[in-house]
């Protein structure tokens, strides 16, 4: 299931992202387009974002008209390629992962970037909250931190993150020892990705 990540691709992209960096209650402290991170009170807009509500756990931002909510760590970034290819940008956690707040078959799901997975991968359980039939894909058996489990390879009609999607992408379903999606090389050998510092930008390619 594992491979080694191909080289990463540059192209100029314009996006308006924002992360987290503090969550109090009313109260979020964000990075704005990668910027110095400030403190944002609820109902305060700055740079076209508005602070809806915040606590300890997840704060809520008007970004672009829209409605998002972002935990501690986590980033949005909507735009697109300057040759109008959707776009979007994510920064760095504290631990170096890069988060992406998507949706897979129609249901949210917020994925972590993985290079080295071969494919897009969820739990069981995260297959049968969303009602996807896996065992009707092709056994296999992929190896994690816990051993070899079984897994079954299956199709995902739709994947998006952020402005971005992509239809028919081969994914896996994990028995045991996910615990979060993970967004892998069939989603991103589709993408341009470019890296720079904490910030990933993933440009589709078709």
């Amino acid at each position: 299931m594992m491979i080694a990540a191909g080289g990463l691709a540059c192209t100029t992209v314009w996006a308006t992202s924002i992360s987290v960096v503090g969550l109090f209650k009313d109260k979020a402290i964000v990075s704005i387009d990668g910027g110095k991170p400030r403190t944002l009170s609820a109902g305060q807009t700055i740079q076209g974002v508005k602070l809806v509500s915040a606590d300890s756990d997840s704060a809520s931002f008007d970004i672009e008209g829209k409605r998002r909510t972002l935990g501690m760590g986590q980033s949005f970034a909507g735009g697109t390629a300057t040759d109008g290819r959707p776009s979007i940008s994510l920064t760095a956690d504290a631990r170096g992962h890069f988060a992406a707040a998507g949706a897979l078959n129609g249901y949210p799901m917020t994925f972590l970037v993985d290079t080295g997975a071969t494919a897009i991968a969820i739990s069981a359980a995260e297959a049968k909250r969303i009602g996807i039939d896996y065992r009707s894909g092709q056994p296999v058996g992929v190896g994690t931190a816990a051993g070899v489990v079984p897994a079954w390879r299956v199709k995902f009609n739709t994947v998006k993150v952020g402005g971005i999607s992509v239809n028919q992408v081969d994914g896996m379903v994990v028995e045991t020892g996910l615990n979060v999606p993970l967004l892998g090389m069939s989603f991103l050998n589709r993408m341009e990705m470019k890296r720079d510092g904490q910030t990933m930008t993933l440009t589709q390619r078709y």
